[in-house]
């Protein structure tokens, strides 16, 4: 049995044999796309910065960013302003997911539950978090607080809906099955419903990761001192570009890396599931 990917290996515009289109798949053509964008964003700050009305702005070049960004790693600065942002969206995540994952049970299990909800919460979803913001402010004390709610409003939308998805999803003869064997609602719950519904969950906080993670850093423009949206203002009012563009950088190397992680979540739930 060949553990050759199948879109690889049928496509015929991958030359060469089956183990050079499984290394091309896995890493030549992930590091030949890093390159490329390196190449853009080079040239990009390149004619900026050969530009006399945007000379001011060449540290945003690559040259100028990466050693900007390795100054942040190996200097220890890092972690001072990656970590609270880290717990805002840890908070703002878990909070969606306690709120999300029973309401969005709820709904898929119960079809006159779906059809009430299903209207406001279309309307409260297409809501940009960000335009949450005054009542946000004005909702709790501290700006901590405030920022936690407005990743929350971002996230708890696509998990919910996932869940009832995945809800809705199973099998009715499963539900049969189960009560014939004299199964509680607790234990239908437990080893039925969150089991088949998980790859959905982790689907919908993926997404809900993303657009958290979008949202973070002007959420972070409050009142808070900490942070990367914190940081990011910051190195714009001292005209730092080459931080900003570390920054930048930095948010996308770690958003990545989250997503990464849920990925690797969402298959090994999706396999135990099969």
């Amino acid at each position: 049995m060949s553990i050759l990917n199948p879109a690889v290996a049928a496509n015929p515009g991958i030359p060469g044999s089956p183990q050079l289109r499984i290394w091309l798949a896995r890493l030549g053509f992930p590091v030949a796309g890093l390159a490329l964008l390196l190449a853009i964003w080079w040239y990009g700050g390149w004619l900026v910065g050969r530009n006399p009305d945007t000379f001011a702005f060449a540290g945003f070049g690559p040259q100028y960013a990466l050693p900007a960004a390795w100054q942040l790693v190996t200097g220890g600065q890092l972690s001072a302003i990656v970590v609270p942002s880290l717990s805002r969206i840890g908070q703002g995540l878990l909070w969606a997911v306690v709120a999300g994952v029973p309401i969005g049970i709820l709904l898929g299990s119960l079809t006159w539950a779906r059809q009430l909800a299903n209207f406001p919460f279309q309307l409260l979803r297409m809501v940009s978090p960000l335009a949450w913001m005054p009542v946000a402010v004005l909702a709790f004390a501290t700006w901590e607080g405030a920022i936690v709610f407005l990743i929350f409003m971002a996230a708890v939308w696509p998990i919910l809906f996932s869940t009832a998805f995945g809800v809705q999803r199973i099998d009715p003869m499963y539900y049969k099955v189960a009560r014939n064997f004299g199964a509680s609602h607790l234990a239908m719950l437990r080893r039925l419903v969150l089991p088949a519904v998980a790859p959905d969950m982790l689907a919908g906080f993926r997404l809900a990761l993303g657009v958290a993670w979008v949202v973070l850093v002007p959420a972070e423009y409050l009142g808070v001192t900490s942070g990367l949206g914190y940081a990011i203002n910051d190195a714009r009012d001292i005209l730092a570009y080459d931080l900003l563009a570390a920054l930048v950088l930095i948010i996308g190397v770690i958003g990545f890396l989250l997503d990464s992680i849920v990925v690797m979540l969402t298959r090994y739930f999706g396999w135990q599931g099969s």
